[in-house]
Formats: C-alpha cells, structure tokens, sequence
C-alpha cells in the first residue's frame, strides 16, 4: 500500500501550518511549500535569476526581496501568472523529491495555491476559516489592510477550494477545535477506500 500523502489546502490565514503542526506531531512528514519558494529564490538559483532579471523593482542588494515582489504580483495577475509559470516547475521537482525521501512515511505539504504542483496521488485535505478571522490573522503577521486585500484577491476564492477539496476541515479558531477536526478527517481516510488513486 501506498504512503499517505496529503495536501493541506487553503486560503492565507486559514490555518494551514497549524494543521500541519498537528499532523506532524502524528509522526507525518510535514513540508511548507513557500518554503521550497523560498529557497529556489535565493541568491544564486537559477530560479532566482530569472525571476530577478524580470521583477529588477523586488531586487535589494542583489538578493530578491520577497515582500517588494509579493507587492508588485499580487496586485497584477498576469504578473503572478508569469511569476508561477517560472517558479511552479522547480517548486514542484521540490515537493516531489521530498516525498520521495519521506519514503513510507505519512507525509503532507502545506500548498496556499490551487496549482499542479503534485501528482494525482496525494489527497487535497482544505483547511476553511471565516473571511474576517482570517484577516485577523493575516493582520497579527504585520501585513496592512492592502497587502492582506491583494493576497485575498490573488487566491482562489472558496468555491475553488471546495471542489479541490476530497475533505473539507473548518477551523474556526481554537487548536482544540482543529485537532479533533483533523483527527476525525484522517480517520475518515484511513478508513475509505481511494478510488482512482
């Protein structure tokens, strides 16, 4: 039997890396994807070379300032298309090769983006939140009410999600209320057979 593998899906501020902080205390392998984003835009990857030589604005230092590019994207959608188009493909050779040492590990990867960025193994497991409390939290990271109304704006909004999703998980709030939620939803696909998988 194939190792469990699981997205964890959701908008920004729904509580995706909560979710897998629960599932990594479960002994799952647990990988954010922003953070293979960050690393392929460092100073030196050739990701980061290109992405620098089209964004020169988001360049400080000769390093890319990811708060200056999230600023010029997320207001243009064209520009985050180009930006995903060069980015998706080694951010997604990233992921896999992760998996793949997690070996017969449970692992999840915490994914803010509906993108072809796995293979059709892996289980969408989405993470919903109320609009309001999620700017609560976007607000509690530093982001201004701008920068949280462009992210919100670039995503996909939850009706996307929704149908991405094979389990939906509601966090309104508490840990507590998150853990039992995604414990009941693992137990759910333990238990259920994965057609087409």
């Amino acid at each position: 039997m194939k190792p469990l593998r699981l997205v964890i899906g959701g908008g920004i501020g729904s509580g995706k890396s909560q979710a897998g902080r629960l599932l990594a205390e479960q002994g799952f392998a647990v990988l954010d994807s922003d953070q293979v984003g960050h690393s392929i835009l460092e100073v030196g990857h050739p990701v980061a070379r290109r992405v620098a030589e089209r964004w020169p604005d988001a360049v400080t230092g000769g390093a890319i300032d990811r708060r200056a590019l999230g600023r010029i994207v997320f207001r243009d959608r064209d520009q985050l298309a180009e930006l995903e188009a060069i980015t998706h493909p080694a951010i997604r050779r990233g992921i896999a090769r992760w998996a793949r040492e997690a070996g017969d590990r449970p692992a999840a990867v915490e994914i803010p983006v509906l993108a072809d960025l796995v293979d059709d193994s892996w289980l969408w497991v989405v993470i919903e939140a109320p609009l309001e409390l999620r700017r609560k939290r976007l607000r509690g990271r530093g982001m201004s009410e701008g920068e949280i109304d462009s992210r919100l704006a670039a995503q996909p909004g939850r009706e996307a999600w929704l149908e991405a999703a094979d389990y939906v998980i509601d966090n309104e709030g508490t840990r507590e209320h998150l853990a039992r939620a995604l414990d009941d939803a693992l137990a759910r696909i333990r238990t259920r057979p994965r057609p087409g998988r």
